[in-house]
């Protein structure tokens, strides 16, 4: 099996560059439903699209797009922080910060589960019809909520061999600076157990390592198709321990996916808290490590967990 260097670097040859789409400019702040002349208590806000710089950090420059649902003015919302994948951190921090966005189509993602029931090709055709049917079932008695969603730039200092030892520094700007950000400025539920973390490939690897390092910070930590290695099952489960013991009430879920690089890994990672008999959420779905399991059931997926999980309720 390759090491998890030798697939992030390959990443961009296979996976990302393929489907790679266009460039474009980095966005400033945009308001993606037009608002009415007035507002009024009664009067719904428009879902909102914004893009933050921060020109000098200890990680380097960082860039974060965040999304906003529509909402009444007294809607508070629950905080997701997600991470993209190896091939949007080669982009830099403007272009790499929209993955979620443009590459992904997470705005698609939020539409549909706003708009239920979901199809087969919203999935990309990546979906089992049993889940299909549990997830509509869901969503028809409670509904998609809504999340602020905040996509910060994965940067390359998580593209070291020890997956733990650069999580200090990513979480002192994501729980420091960023977090706090998101409660002052949007319509966050300012607090932990409403604050999730989550990321795909390179960003499933930043979002557990930095979720184990401060798990009381966190309601969720969670990873799709998280870039780790073999040799880093002990001490995975050995900081998921820790971390559930300071924290009981966190959830805790890996995401992988039948035609993953990482499944196996994965599985291992999954039986290891199974031994310790640690709590925690394991999903295997069908799909490939590549943009259209992002766009399909990654996305999905990842939004529904944490708008259910995040507001006290039971994962699908």
């Amino acid at each position: 099996m390759l090491s998890r260097r030798a697939l992030l670097s390959a990443l961009p040859l296979t996976a990302c560059s393929r489907t790679d789409p266009p460039e474009r400019a980095a966005a400033t702040t945009v308001t993606l439903v037009e608002p009415s002349a007035s507002v009024n208590k009664n009067e719904r806000l428009p879902a909102e699209e914004l893009t933050w710089a921060f020109p000098d950090t200890p990680i380097g420059k960082m860039s974060v797009v965040v999304l906003i649902p529509e909402r009444l003015p007294t809607d508070r919302f629950p905080v997701l922080i997600t991470m993209h994948g190896a091939g949007e951190t080669r982009k830099g921090p403007e272009r790499g910060a929209r993955g979620w966005v443009d590459d992904y189509k997470l705005p698609r993602a939020i539409k549909r589960l706003a708009r239920p029931p979901l199809e087969e090709r919203d999935f990309e055709g990546f979906v089992e019809q049993g889940r299909l049917a549990a997830l509509n079932t869901a969503l028809g008695r409670e509904p998609y909520g809504g999340l602020i969603v905040a996509c910060p730039y994965t940067p390359d200092v998580l593209g070291r061999e020890e997956p733990f030892s650069q999580a200090p520094l990513l979480a002192n700007f994501l729980l420091g600076t960023l977090l706090k950000k998101l409660r002052t400025d949007t319509p966050a539920i300012a607090t932990p157990e409403a604050t999730g973390i989550d990321g795909v490939s390179l960003g499933g690897r930043g979002a557990i390592s930095v979720g184990l390092l401060r798990p009381e910070e966190f309601g969720a930590v969670a990873g799709l198709q998280a870039a780790f290695d073999m040799e880093n099952t002990n001490d995975f489960a050995n900081r998921a321990e820790r971390a559930l013991e300071k924290n009981p009430k966190l959830r805790l879920r890996l995401l992988t996916s039948s035609e993953d690089y990482y499944l196996t890994v994965m599985q291992r990672f999954h039986s290891a808290l199974e031994k310790r008999g640690v709590r925690h959420d394991f999903l295997v779905v069908p799909g490939p490590h590549d943009y259209v399991f992002n766009r399909g059931p990654g996305a999905l997926e990842m939004l529904v967990y944490h708008d259910r999980v995040l507001r006290g309720r039971d994962p699908i």
